[in-house]
């Protein structure tokens, strides 16, 4: 509603956005219609800030935007209008507690996502971990040291710039992705704190290691209706489960995750279209690649699905999804 409001608000001046709003087509679209420009990214997080003038309208997406983009930003005599999600800036406020407590951030994300791009932009030193495997070699070194070269060669595009192991691994804070699975994020803690109780001892342990929860209300709210539904599947008689969201949203992608790890037959659309009237569903699988194959078994039949969105997508969107749904099903008839 703010980036809607802001092209309306200021009819006569340049708007720009720094990122897509949200992972979501339909609002991106929605955007480019409104004559939004897009800020053009140019490789190794560069952006084209240059077509940005005087009196012109920034938008921030809801990922938020880097340290050094809003200083340059802040520069310029521009207006800016901030959409970033509150659940980020906690996230932020988490690492520069770490940073005043003297402690090396672990971001539980993926580093090249917009949001954990612009997390890491206010640590002084961070590492990445993307998953448990990631975690894993990370408790490992500490414990055990090892070949510092091979560490650095594998997580060099996620950590801090001069980033050192075997200094800067011996007080952690933990923060994360807004969108990433809760579940692992708290096992990454687990397996974090355990560590540092077995290298550092019991003693001081709270200078050692902190842990903060910053995985957002909606996207939590999600992942647990999705786990009673993969817990009830049998009780419910569900056929499939019908995931809606952008294919490069990352809380949707999870929430993808839970049942497909359950062998629970599920499709992640990011918009209506991908249903089609010939009854194939097109549809994003965990590997990432984009499928087409059918979707209804037995259109004679009753079916019974459940259906669950994105942090982000708007209801309209899983509105115009069920009803393609139904509309097979009354055509069948």
């Amino acid at each position: 509603a703010l980036a809607y409001e802001a092209v309306k608000h200021f009819p006569d001046r340049k708007v720009h956005i720094t990122n897509e709003l949200i992972h979501n087509p339909e609002v991106n679209d929605n955007l480019h219609d409104m004559n939004v420009n897009f800020i053009e990214k140019l490789g190794e997080d560069k952006k084209d800030f240059s077509v940005v003038g005087d009196k012109d309208v920034v938008i921030l997406p809801a990922f938020g935007a880097s340290f050094e983009e809003m200083e340059l930003f802040n520069a310029k005599d521009v207006e800016i209008v901030d959409t970033t999600c509150p659940w980020v800036s906690k996230v932020w406020n988490t690492v520069d507690m770490h940073q005043k407590k003297g402690l090396t951030s672990v971001i539980h994300g993926k580093y090249a996502h917009e949001e954990t791009v612009a997390t890491t932009s206010f640590c002084e030193d961070y590492i990445c971990v993307k998953n448990m495997d990631e975690a894993q070699k990370l408790s490992d070194y500490i414990l055990n040291g090892g070949d510092k070269g091979e560490f650095m060669e594998y997580f060099k595009n996620a950590v801090s710039k001069g980033f050192d192991p075997d200094t800067m691994l011996t007080k952690l804070g933990l923060a994360n992705q807004t969108t990433m699975y809760k579940k692992e994020t708290r096992a990454i803690g687990q397996m974090l704190q355990k560590t540092m109780l077995e290298k550092f001892g019991p003693v001081d342990a709270g200078q050692h290691y902190m842990e903060f929860d910053t995985i957002c209300d909606a996207t939590q709210e999600r992942q647990d209706a999705v786990h009673d539904l993969v817990t009830n599947v049998d009780k419910l008689g569900l056929d499939f489960i019908l995931v809606v969201g952008g294919w490069d949203s990352s809380n949707t992608a999870h929430l993808l995750e839970i049942p497909h790890l359950a062998g629970i037959r599920s499709f992640h659309i990011n918009r209506a279209d991908c249903i089609s009237a010939d009854n194939t569903i097109t549809h994003r699988t965990m590997a990432g690649e984009i499928v087409t194959e059918p979707l209804i078994e037995d259109l004679s039949k009753d079916i019974v699905l459940g259906v669950t969105s994105g942090a982000s997508t708007p209801d309209a969107a899983v509105q115009d999804s069920l009803s393609s749904i139904f509309m097979l099903k009354k055509l069948s008839k």
